[in-house]
Order: structure tokens, then C-alpha cells, then sequence
């Protein structure tokens, strides 16, 4: 309780108590909304927590941010899988030359006509029987028996089915069809994404 008495105090009545209640009531007391608070006057309870204000702009500020890094992600995610795509091109290009060569030195077997490319991208994986095996000149380790020339087919990271068999993901490309208008046909010359989109650089995936 707060208790302002005006005058001088050496003037004060004999026997009059200074905790006596004023005739006006407690001077510097105001009335709350809801009845007489006795609240001092520039003295408010402090308050806790944050505002609604405060709360807004927070909320407001966590929304640019989660805005500006979504697309970000997207764009990391989108180069990892491009990284990925160029990797798995790379890998079966080099084991499609390498059963060409195969075929072309006599290792394996290849009919007049053939173009010596394999008839499937999962001839890859496979054990293949080597024709006519024979050991290095000066050599004392025996030829090998069979050619793998790939442990795993790679995907293709942009199919849409990502429960297909890797085979199915890739589009292939006959030894026999045009350039400009590539066709699938009785063996594998090369590959390509069957993705339509587009990539960052502006280039389609399937002429990559």
C-alpha cells in the first residue's frame, strides 16, 4: 500500500497516526476497469513471455526463411540426381564398348551379320562363356572362363517407377537405328534417360 501525505509532517496533529486512513482515500490510487486495484500510478507488473506481436513477426520470419530454403533443397537434390544420371551413362557406355571389343577380339561368340553389341543391357550382369580361352603369351595363370562386365546395372535416377528393374528404366538404341531418330531393335547400342524433363542447364535428359 502506498501512502502520500501532503503538507509538511512537522505540522501534523499531535496523536494522529501516519498509517491513518486519508479522508480522500489513497491519493496517487487509481481504479482498474474491474474495480478499485489500488494500482500506484507508473507502476505496472512487468510483463513475461512474448507478445502477439512479437509472435506474429516470429511466425512471419520462419516462413520467409522455410520459402527461401525449400527451393534450394530442390535445386541440391536435382543436381545429386544429375550427378548420378551422368555417372550411370558413363558406367554402361564403357561396359557396352568393352563386350564390342569383347565380341570384336573373339571372346565371345558372334554370328556373320551381328553387330557384336549385346542383345539385352542384362547380358551385362551375366557370366558369359569365353570362346576359345587362352592364357597371355608367357603366362602361367590360366584364362579366364568367363567375362562379367558389370557387378550391378545402374538406374536411372529419374524414373519414375522406382520399383522397375534397372533395365526397363533406360531407353535404348539399336545399332542399326539413326542418330536422329533412335530406335530400339535386336541388340543395345546405347542408352538414354527415358525422363522427359529438362535440366538445369537447359538441356533435355534424354540427349544427355
Amino acid at each position: 500500500m502506498t501512502l502520500i501525505v501532503r503538507g509538511n509532517s512537522a505540522g501534523r496533529a499531535p496523536g494522529r497516526s501516519q498509517a491513518g486512513p486519508h479522508p480522500l482515500g489513497h491519493a496517487g490510487a487509481r481504479s482498474g476497469p474491474w474495480g478499485s486495484a489500488n494500482v500506484p500510478v507508473g507502476r505496472g507488473a512487468p510483463s513475461a513471455g512474448f507478445t502477439l506481436i512479437e509472435l506474429l513477426v516470429t511466425v512471419v520470419l520462419v516462413g520467409i526463411v522455410a520459402l527461401t530454403a525449400t527451393p534450394m533443397v530442390e535445386v541440391i537434390s536435382v543436381k545429386q540426381r544429375e550427378q548420378e544420371l551422368r555417372q550411370s551413362l558413363r558406367t554402361i557406355r564403357s561396359a557396352l564398348d568393352a563386350y564390342k571389343a569383347a565380341s570384336d577380339s573373339g571372346q565371345l561368340p558372334k554370328a556373320v551379320g551381328e553387330s557384336g553389341y549385346p542383345a539385352s543391357l542384362d547380358l551385362l550382369t551375366q557370366p558369359l562363356e569365353v570362346a576359345n580361352a587362352r592364357s597371355a603369351p608367357g603366362s602361367a595363370a590360366p584364362a579366364p572362363q568367363q567375362l562379367v562386365f558389370l557387378r550391378q546395372l545402374p538406374r536411372d535416377p529419374f524414373h519414375a517407377d522406382p520399383l522397375a528393374p534397372p533395365a526397363r528404366t533406360w531407353a535404348t538404341r539399336a545399332y542399326a537405328s539413326r542418330p536422329d531418330d533412335p530406335q530400339s531393335g535386336a541388340d543395345v547400342f546405347d542408352i538414354a534417360s527415358k525422363s522427359a524433363r529438362i535440366a538445369l542447364d537447359g538441356t533435355p535428359y534424354s540427349r544427355w
